[in-house]
């Protein structure tokens, strides 16, 4: 009897002890398959693009004055031409892949008064122009709307347009100045993945102890201080908004109609 007594306590520490370390180890794997970590939030930032081609003897012109005047406002003819550069093609770069690319290949972008561009496959362009003073910009873009940037790429003009035309921007067409271009439009799919950030500057020259540009990207602030495309990664999906301002050497915005932009686009998983 006494040795039946003695096995049924030995029986029980030991049943004790196993239902105790049963408990423990669910416990631990409990633990291990509910704690996940806070996945890590992507962060917006910038880089210089590369590996376009230069086409640095590029040309866009237009046989018109500086300064061209249009007796009513309506639809007015643009006929430009070009050397060394081929509308339609499409650019020779892995940019094309990387970037969102035009499947019409190599344009135009013409932006009147800094709005946004209306993209050309053909030289000879046909836009209804409203009375009034306007500024105009057109410039070589690469099939993936990268601009063409050398002393000849792009065109500028004042157009006067309409009997008492109103200068209501208060051009100086010395000043110095900022056209923005891209990004623009609504992005889908692998397009969202790295968006251009493209500009163009008039009348100045970036550097790190002169004028720059200060891009704000949903609020994120990025100082350029060389006139170079760049990509912007790390977007969340949905609205972004893009601010692009033309600074001085202490950061305050340069006078000027177009020296401070804000444009927003829209990016879509699928």
């Amino acid at each position: 009897m006494k040795h039946l007594k003695l096995t049924l306590l030995a029986f029980s520490i030991i049943f004790a002890t196993a239902c105790k370390n049963g408990k423990k180890e669910t416990e631990e794997v409990k633990d291990n398959t509910t704690t996940k970590e806070a996945p890590e939030t992507t962060k917006i930032a910038i880089a210089p693009l590369t590996d376009s081609p230069a086409y640095a003897d590029a040309k866009l012109m237009l046989d018109t004055p500086q300064s061209m005047t249009v007796a009513e406002a309506g639809e007015v003819d643009f006929n430009f031409t070009l050397e060394n550069y081929v509308l339609g093609d499409q650019t020779d770069s892995p940019n094309a892949q990387k970037l969102a690319n035009s499947g019409k290949g190599q344009h135009i972008h013409f932006i009147l008064n800094n709005q946004p561009y209306s993209a050309h496959y053909e030289p000879n362009i046909k836009k209804e122009i409203p009375a009034g003073v306007h500024h105009l910009v057109a410039f070589l873009s690469r099939s993936y709307h990268e601009s063409v940037k050398n002393d000849n790429s792009m065109v500028v003009r004042k157009l006067v347009v309409g009997e008492n035309a109103q200068d209501s921007l208060g051009l100086d067409m010395e000043a110095p100045t900022l056209i923005y271009s891209r990004p623009k439009g609504t992005y889908v799919g692998k397009d969202t993945e790295n968006l251009l950030l493209d500009f163009f500057v008039l009348n100045t020259e970036l550097s790190e102890t002169g004028h720059k540009v200060l891009a704000t990207i949903n609020g994120e602030s990025f100082t350029i201080s060389e006139w170079a495309p760049q990509v912007v990664t790390g977007l969340p999906m949905g609205e972004v908004t893009i601010k692009l301002q033309l600074v001085d050497a202490e950061g305050k915005v340069l006078p000027g109609p177009f020296n401070t932009v804000e444009r927003k686009v829209t990016l879509k998983a699928e």
